[in-house]
């Protein structure tokens, strides 16, 4: 199953780069800046997609590693919220 967001980021990205483009040929910087922002955006949006899919398949796979992962992660983030 796709995340949206990487749907979404790739959406993104390509408006930023025909954005990017067209600033570069009006010789507009903002627009071009504006485009260059866009598609970093995008692409991180893409990347965080694809990093949900990764885990939702990890732990549709093999959900008793998932398991273990969430309760040590807990467990330290549990530890650290202690100290404070």
């Amino acid at each position: 199953m796709v995340d949206t967001n990487r749907i979404q980021g790739a959406a993104e990205e390509a408006i930023g780069r025909v954005q990017d483009g067209a600033g570069g040929l009006l010789g507009d910087t903002a627009s071009q800046v504006q485009g260059k922002a866009r598609a970093a955006a995008g692409q991180a949006q893409g990347a965080y997609g694809e990093a949900l899919d990764t885990v939702r398949d990890l732990a549709a796979d093999q959900p008793l590693l998932a398991l273990g992962v969430a309760t040590g992660l807990g467990f330290i983030l549990g530890a650290i919220l202690a100290r404070r």
